[in-house]
């Protein structure tokens, strides 16, 4: 079929126009290459992390929190906008938490401090009546996550974490559990109805939020986003 010389130039805009929003199209969280990532967990040892180095140990490639301590293990690094992947297993009745944005010396829970994404066990009998927002994947006192997904306790999970700018999204096990704009929380006031003045911060320290329980980590590896 002949195509004339308006049907050329309206194919030849489009084919244009499709490159462009290919090229200049920031990509989602899923999109992230894997190569682009680097690891902060050499698997080894706690090279890389400070903090309650005594209530953690790594073992054949895990690094785990301690059953009787834990504590806040904290990254050598301050990031501000990044994705965050990892593999991680919980024990019966584990609690723990990601905790992003936080002081190095925080005065208060990091979840207050900084802001922290729970790690939990939502099938433990114990925390059947917990509010919404303290559930696996949720920000702590600030937004409730999506419960169903994680993995019978003692196989793993893979999780997930995109901080950029307001913006906080949580994917586990391929399936997106929060995402949620913090701008709310600063201009509405949380649903914890306390303080949060890390909400005001947007750069600290990542880490893990050991509350006595033993939970097993692997693979962390992070991009830092501009």
């Amino acid at each position: 079929m002949l195509l004339t010389a308006r049907k050329i130039f309206t194919l030849s805009l489009l084919t244009i126009a499709g490159l462009m929003v290919s090229v200049t199209a920031p990509l989602s969280a899923e999109e992230h290459c894997e190569s682009d990532f680097v690891s902060i967990f050499n698997g080894k040892n706690l090279d890389g992390w400070q903090g309650a180095t005594d209530g953690y140990f790594v073992k054949d490639g895990m690094l785990i929190s301690k059953k009787e301590s834990g504590g806040n293990l904290f990254t050598d690094k301050e990031y501000t906008n990044f994705v965050l992947r990892f593999d991680f297993k919980l024990d019966a009745g584990a609690n723990n938490g990601i905790g992003f944005h936080v002081p190095l010396k925080p005065k208060t829970s990091p979840a207050y401090a900084g802001k922290e994404l729970q790690i939990l066990d939502n099938t433990a009998e114990k925390y059947a009546k917990l509010q919404d927002y303290q559930y696996h994947g949720s920000l702590y006192g600030t937004a409730a996550a999506k419960r169903g997904y994680l993995n019978p306790v003692g196989e793993w999970n893979t999780q997930e974490v995109l901080v950029n700018g307001n913006h906080v999204k949580v994917t586990l096990n391929g399936t997106v559990i929060l995402d949620y704009d913090m701008g709310d929380a600063k201009k509405n006031g949380t649903i914890d109805h306390k303080d949060h003045p890390g909400l005001k911060r947007d750069k600290g320290y990542i880490c893990l939020c050991g509350h006595g329980a033993e939970i097993e980590f692997k693979d962390f590896r992070i991009k830092e986003l501009k």
